[in-house]
């Protein structure tokens, strides 16, 4: 079977609209509202999406007591919330998962694969300094977020 190989550019709006190119972000909320009120919003690229789960940190998370609906923590194409006591704990583990990333590595990972009607193999090139540098807005977003007493909610 020949297989096309297809690197993910995030110029390209074909590409962008694929389904295997994810995107999320982060929402201040408060558990205790009786209406939903977002308080602030830290987006998720497809890039900085696709690192998460490359350098296993949505793993690493998931040790966290995340409350979603399907019970499935935090996790791809589902909602998750994490309330402020555990922010702390959220960033712990950032700081750890960052230590361990060379940002001089470039990687080049698969996203995914079709075998119909073509034989397609997603790719996407990593840029972990990108990667770090959006950790490090995603840190102070969690310290502002604690320091306010916000919850958080994550839709990936």
């Amino acid at each position: 079977m020949k297989v096309h190989h297809i690197v993910i550019d995030d110029t390209n709006p074909e590409h962008l609209a694929l389904s295997i190119c994810r995107t999320g972000k982060i929402n201040r909320v408060r558990l205790g509202d009786n209406a939903y009120t977002t308080y602030g919003t830290i987006e998720v690229d497809a890039h900085d999406y696709a690192a998460l789960f490359h350098y296993g940190i949505v793993e690493a998370l998931n040790r966290l007591p995340f409350i979603s609906e399907t019970g499935n923590g935090l996790d791809s194409w589902d909602e998750a919330f994490l309330s402020n006591n555990s922010i702390q704990g959220m960033r712990n583990i950032l700081e750890t998962s960052s230590s361990t990333i060379d940002p001089e590595a470039k990687e080049r990972i698969l996203l995914g694969w079709q075998d119909q009607p073509v034989g397609v193999a997603y790719l996407r090139d990593i840029d972990p300094a990108k990667f770090l540098s959006f950790l490090g807005e995603l840190g102070t977003f969690l310290e502002e977020s604690a320091a306010e007493g916000y919850d958080l909610e994550f839709l990936l």
